[in-house]
């Protein structure tokens, strides 16, 4: 067995954990996670964290898991604000880059008012498990560092494990492996 499957066999066990879910961690502790792995293994990782969801939440445990795809979120907003068909017309006649910064304009990603993370903070309940992926296939219009800092101030009843495509250093997120997303001191590693 690989190290990346016994990793994603550890969650299971851990998620469990009444000190996981409560965050008996020391004090100024925000209870969120980044479960890194390579970007080669996303497969892997999706059929796992599906399996464990399934699992997880048509058992009998005191606790659900909530699976946030950061890629299904956004896509899902600019269908409801019509704005999907904009972004296809953006890209023709002003170019992708044009498309992104009208994209994170309309998410207000840099904002206090992310709508994003709204989505998440109105769809999560108390005693949830909330489980973050789809961060690869929404860059670099969504930034994970982003999501994590403007989440954390506003929710800190629940643990969050993000699902993230590169490494995780403690201190900072390198997606894929190679693209820098920023400096994140908050998470542990899972």
């Amino acid at each position: 067995m690989s190290s990346l499957e016994d990793k994603l066999n550890s969650i299971e066990e851990k998620i469990k954990s009444v000190d996981f879910r409560q965050n008996s961690g020391n004090a100024n502790e925000v209870n969120y996670h980044i479960f890194d792995y390579p970007a080669r293994d996303e497969q892997m990782v999706r059929s796992h964290v599906s399996y464990l969801v399934n699992k997880i939440n048509k058992s009998n445990y005191d606790f659900k898991i909530v699976e946030f795809n950061l890629y299904e979120i956004v896509m899902q907003i600019l269908k409801d604000r019509g704005y999907l068909e904009k972004c296809f017309d953006f890209e023709k006649t002003k170019g992708t880059e044009y498309m992104y910064e009208a994209i994170i304009k309309l998410l207000r990603i840099t904002t206090k008012d992310n709508l994003i993370v709204n989505h998440i903070l109105e769809n999560t309940n108390e005693g949830s498990v909330v489980f973050i992926t789809g961060v690869g296939m929404c860059y670099p219009i969504v930034r994970s560092h982003n999501i994590l800092n403007n989440l954390h101030q506003v929710l800190d009843t629940v643990p969050v494990v993000m699902f993230f495509p590169g490494a995780y250093s403690g201190q900072v997120l390198q997606l894929f492996g190679t693209i820098k997303d920023d400096n994140y001191y908050r998470a542990n590693k899972f």
